[in-house]
């Protein structure tokens, strides 16, 4: 059962659930934030129509600057944004800007402790069909390892339309990472979003399955059929922010299920896996099984296709914690 506190769409399991893609969310939020805080403006490296930011540039040209193939000098002009008083977001897709400016990313805006907002579209295989070189399965690795930023992954179109405003309120660096694919809408416009939150959408008992961006739907969709196949209940976490993690929520989830299973869109190695990982060590070691792309690279091909083939859709999540809970009673 959905938890009744989050105010979680109640149609979500339905076959007409409604779908929309994050990137709409963003493209929304933008627009919404700039109209009551005149310091957001936006720079864009020759994707402005792909990343949702035809209104905002049509609505503000003077706080829209297009830098053009350029993501390193893109961040280096945000940084001397963010000194004159600016809250600069530097927008493109996730794999070229993390990857092309992660240099400029740790020396000029990380080091300086810039309020300046990273925004990855076409997260994970979502941008599927253009292949390796457009998919972006590293970049929560490669900015969660930087001092000072904040890292979020966010569900759907309505969570990411709240963390547009939430990161604008929030001083320093953010990387904004979200889906191009169109998602169902777990959320709704009443569903809490704070940095550094995680959610319990479904209590349980047996197993915890910790998730983030648009994997969430397809955990719930695996812990549905967990109950209802085998009666096995599994705890359902979303932790949208990956750093800095919601310790508490995962640390209370863990001393109650002892077997914790991890669920992302991204390289098992260094992700949400590996953030969670490094927690339990530490503070209340668990069995851990990391659920997402397993060391290596990414091809050409239809979003869901890209899911199951490299085992991360619900039913991969399924068979793989049936798995684990049997090899856990040996």
């Amino acid at each position: 059962m959905l938890n009744p506190k989050l105010k979680l769409n109640q149609n979500l399991f339905s076959k007409n659930v409604d779908v929309k893609s994050p990137r709409e969310g963003f493209g929304e939020g933008i627009v919404e934030i700039a109209q009551s805080n005149e310091n957001v403006v936006v720079l864009a490296a020759d994707l402005a129509n792909s990343v949702k930011l035809s209104e905002f540039a049509k609505k503000y040209p003077q706080r829209f600057i297009q830098v053009g193939i350029a993501e390193q000098n893109m961040c280096s002009i945000a940084f001397g944004l963010s000194i004159n008083g600016k809250i600069p977001f530097i927008v493109s897709h996730a794999v070229f800007l993390t990857s092309r400016a992660w240099d400029q990313i740790k020396l000029s805006i990380c080091s300086t402790n810039s309020n300046v907002k990273i925004i990855g579209s076409h997260a994970g295989f979502s941008n599927g069909p253009d292949g390796l070189s457009a998919e972006s399965l590293e970049d929560i690795a490669i900015t969660r390892v930087l001092p000072n930023i904040t890292v979020i992954n966010t569900i759907d179109y309505e969570q990411t339309k709240k963390a547009v405003k939430e990161i604008t309120q929030h001083k320093g660096p953010v990387y904004l990472r979200f889906s191009k694919a169109e998602t169902p809408i777990i959320t709704t416009k009443d569903t809490p979003f704070k940095i550094g939150r995680a959610e319990v959408l479904i209590e349980g008992k047996d197993v915890s399955i910790i998730s983030c961006g648009s994997m969430v739907y397809d955990t719930l969709i695996a812990a549905r059929n967990l109950r209802a196949k085998y009666n096995i209940e599994a705890e359902v976490i979303s932790s949208p922010t990956i750093k800095p993690l919601d310790a508490n929520t995962i640390l209370k989830s863990a001393k109650k299920t002892r077997l914790i299973v991890t669920v992302e869109e991204h390289q098992v190695i260094g992700g949400l896996g590996g953030a969670v990982s490094e927690l339990l060590s530490e503070s209340l070691p668990t069995k851990v099984l990391r659920i997402g792309v397993n060391d290596t690279f990414g091809e050409s091909g239809g979003y869901e296709e890209l899911k199951d083939k490299y085992g991360i859709s619900s039913h991969h999540i399924e068979e793989q914690v049936l798995r684990s809970l049997k090899e856990n009673k040996k």
